[in-house]
């Protein structure tokens, strides 16, 4: 149970899980258990737009599962919620109950919690409902240390990482979007994209993914002098779409100085880029950065390295379970900082360095085949760890574990 319909982070990674496993109870040659895989949406709201945007044979697959998931008896059912743990029975806001009944937890064989935060700790009521479950996974050892840091009984946890399509999120199978149709223009010349080193990031627009800190790096670094671009994918995270005047007021309060030659050029794309088109747009980009405070896993990052560009991302959360100096350029935290609102007020997060950030920009241009190698072994790494085939596996065999008890 999941959000499946929503789109987002908890969506892509649900699907990534489903999609593993689906294939895997396919091949005959896999000895799996005898059991029938169901879906079913939960913890976020339903995206007609998502839908739609999803292949054909994903929603016919879709549905498919979601038929299959009425034929479960309940004392014959592993449950997993695949959320944040607000969203668990009894949820905190508008949602199907996972597990789906109003008796709680006990009709069923095993529930599972799969979930992540971005941040360096869990508040009490989400360690409670921790451990409420039988078990409880999640994606990186960071997280399994802040989970028992924060109280969540070290039985319960297990880790399991996230695949990624990487026969989807192939280089080789696709061409570049046409870039420069999609993007709106924000400061800068107009560029033509075709002749520019560019540089993407791709986030829902909110404080934590580190817009600020990758607006400064990359406005102070660079100017219209330079042969680069920066593309923008995000779209609203409880906020406004005006993206275009949030960053020219950032701009003018930020105290920069425009250089004389102008700034270096920086476009939005505010569109729904339809999840069938993702791999063209990463083909049109020559490097990926995300300045991020915190990631649970950083689900563009690994699209981004499977399609075999080099990566600028913060070092710390999430993404130190695949990032290494040999298939990235693992950006260095300055210091951790307090969280000043929201439902993780209090805790910390971390400041990925400005100055760092500039460097690391400025080298990937100037190292072009330096950067090409890194993102070649970044894709050789995403298949070898991370692949559905290897995930799947894992999960089958905790599934296995399950049924053994």
């Amino acid at each position: 149970m999941a959000p499946f319909l929503s789109g987002g982070g908890y969506s892509s990674e649900a699907w990534s899980y489903v999609l593993a496993l689906n294939d895997y109870l396919k091949d005959a040659e896999n000895p799996v258990p005898d059991f029938k895989l169901g879906i079913d949406q939960h913890g976020d709201l339903e995206s007609i737009e998502f839908w739609e945007g999803l292949p054909q044979h994903l929603r016919n697959l879709a549905i498919q599962l979601y038929q299959t998931q009425t034929q479960c008896r309940m004392n014959e059912t592993i449950v997993v919620c695949h959320s944040e743990p607000g969203a668990w029975y009894p949820p905190l806001f508008e949602t199907l109950p996972c597990p789906p009944t109003p008796t709680g937890y006990d009709d069923f064989m095993f529930v599972i919690g799969r979930t992540m935060f971005e941040t360096d700790r869990l508040n009490s009521q989400h360690v409670k409902r921790c451990n409420r479950m039988n078990s409880v996974w999640v994606p990186t050892d960071f997280h399994v240390s802040t989970f028992v840091q924060s109280g969540v009984d070290p039985a319960k946890l297990v880790k399991l990482v996230q695949p990624i399509d990487v026969n989807f999120f192939d280089p080789s199978r696709h061409k570049p979007l046409d870039i420069a149709s999609v993007g709106n223009l924000v400061l800068g010349p107009d560029s033509n994209p075709s002749n520019k080193f560019v540089f993407l990031s791709v986030f829902k627009w909110g404080f934590r993914k580190g817009w600020d800190v990758l607006l400064k790096a990359y406005l102070e670094e660079f100017s219209g002098d330079d042969e680069v671009v920066l593309y923008l994918l995000t779209n609203p995270y409880h906020s406004t779409r005006d993206f275009d005047n949030k960053i020219i007021q950032f701009v003018q309060d930020s105290n920069m100085e425009n250089p004389n030659n102008g700034w270096a050029p920086v476009y939005v794309i505010d569109t729904h880029i339809a999840h069938i088109d993702l791999p063209q747009l990463y083909k049109a980009a020559d490097a990926f950065v995300l300045p991020s405070r915190g990631e649970g896993w950083g689900r563009p990052i690994v699209e981004a390295m499977a399609m075999s560009l080099p990566v600028i991302t913060t070092n710390w959360s999430g993404p130190t379970e695949y990032l290494t100096d040999e298939n990235s350029y693992p950006l260095p935290v300055d210091r951790m900082s307090q969280v000043m609102e929201g439902p993780f007020k209090g805790h910390l997060w971390a400041e990925p360095s400005v100055g760092e950030l500039q460097a690391l920009m400025r080298h990937v241009i100037s190292n072009v085949e330096e950067a090409k190698s890194k993102g070649k072994q970044a894709r050789k790494d995403m298949i070898t760890n991370f692949s559905p085939q290897i995930v799947a596996g894992i999960i089958a065999g905790h599934i296995q574990t399950i049924l053994d008890k």
